[in-house]
């Protein structure tokens, strides 16, 4: 497993942290795989895109886990979803969507990872960002293979990316 260590200021975008888009560059191959992105945002690479946010480039604008049960198969999921339970409620919050209990729960985190475990083709790749290193699992059928630290200095959390290969 490879695991690395770089500095970069923050960025709400996640895809333009310097680092950051040097391993979706080194990662994805556009050209033969079929990415799917269920939390978009702006700057995703993938070529099917969901977001909450209508002021996105995103061809869609559903809950997460609705629209992942609507995908067949892909080659890559990019998982790039709100990191905390505050910015999952503040993210459906401001969708205009009411937040429930289920939303800030594990249950929610668990049955978006479920689904994007269903969707990646066998030695397709899960690429999952957040504030720790879970990424899909062994449990999912997945082996890790990098690991990206993204260190933001002073009291900042880092972000953290997992690569994972589905066996």
């Amino acid at each position: 497993m490879k695991i690395e260590r770089k500095w970069a200021m923050p960025n709400k975008w996640t895809f333009v942290i310097k680092p950051i888009a040097e391993l979706l560059k080194e990662e994805i191959d556009l050209n033969k795989e079929i990415w799917l992105d269920p939390f978009a945002g702006l700057y995703s690479p993938a070529q099917y895109k969901n977001d909450l946010n209508e002021n996105t480039n995103a061809q869609d604008h559903e809950d997460a886990i609705e629209w992942l049960k609507k995908r067949k198969e892909a080659d890559g999921v990019i998982l790039d979803p709100p990191y905390s339970l505050r910015q999952v409620s503040e993210h459906y919050k401001k969708a205009g969507i009411k937040i429930t209990g289920w939303h800030t729960s594990a249950g929610w985190t668990s049955k978006i990872k479920d689904e994007v475990a269903r969707i990646i083709k066998p030695g397709g790749k899960a690429i999952c960002f957040g504030w720790n290193s879970m990424g899909l699992g062994k449990n999912r059928g997945f082996e890790m293979t990098r690991i990206l630290l993204v260190a933001h200095g002073a009291s900042r959390n880092d972000t953290i990316v997992t690569v994972e290969i589905k066996k």
